[in-house]
């Protein structure tokens, strides 16, 4: 599997931050957090975890999203990503198997390599309020492995980087408890947070190059 260390885990963070700041994505971005192990002061970093919170378009539509929804063979530009980027950024519009554009597909496409070890997670929720709606269900349904790790760090938010979160995570000064016992702190109970943490490694482990899950709440 390949790894990145400390700086070059941070190093890539800046780069994506930029990215977003200087250039057209397929849907706002709102919030940037990182997660996992660079967030835990791992070294090296085995997956760099990403959230972002992403709004929804509304009356983007027009004559030139149509066109270009022909051409592509899809659905939803203009609807669920902007029309500007999927002109500008035709190799990276990517559809789920109905046929309809996928924005968390697209923004990873757009932002990341595919060979990176590199999580993304998108949604129009909040990472604090997507880790609860994520965990209710799971525990609900007693299937653990897509919860979200709650340990997170928020890099950026509004157009605003936080001020120290790039250093702290240089230096590895966050800290957090093992998986399970953030899972306790939200309510889990001790013998069901500690299976959850495990099927969460386990999923983990299974990934490669880059991943990518979308959420609505």
């Amino acid at each position: 599997m390949t790894e990145l260390d400390r700086d070059a885990a941070v190093d890539r963070l800046e780069t994506l931050l930029e990215t977003i700041e200087d250039e057209t994505m397929p849907v706002p971005v709102r919030e940037v957090w990182v997660y996992g192990d660079l967030a835990l002061g791992v070294d090296p970093v085995e997956r760099l975890d990403v959230y972002l919170t992403k709004d929804l378009l509304f009356g983007q539509a027009g004559p030139d999203a149509a066109e270009l929804n022909d051409r592509f063979g899809v659905e939803g530009i203009g609807e669920t990503v902007r029309t500007e980027w999927a002109r500008e950024h035709p190799d990276a519009v990517r559809a789920n198997p109905s046929g309809h554009v996928a924005p968390e597909k697209c923004l990873a496409a757009h932002l990341f390599e595919e060979r990176e070890p590199i999580h993304l997670e998108v949604c129009n929720a909040s990472f604090e309020d997507n880790v609860t709606q994520r965990l209710e269900g799971a525990l609900a349904r007693e299937s653990y492995e897509h919860i979200l790790d709650p340990r997170g760090v928020c890099l950026w938010i509004d157009g605003e980087r936080s001020a120290d979160a790039f250093e702290k995570l240089q230096d590895g000064e966050y800290v957090f408890p093992p998986l399970s016992g953030a899972l306790e702190m939200l309510g889990a109970e001790p013998s069901v947070a500690t299976e959850a943490a495990d099927a969460v490694e386990t999923y983990r482990e299974r990934q490669d190059g880059v991943s990518v899950r979308g959420d609505v709440v």
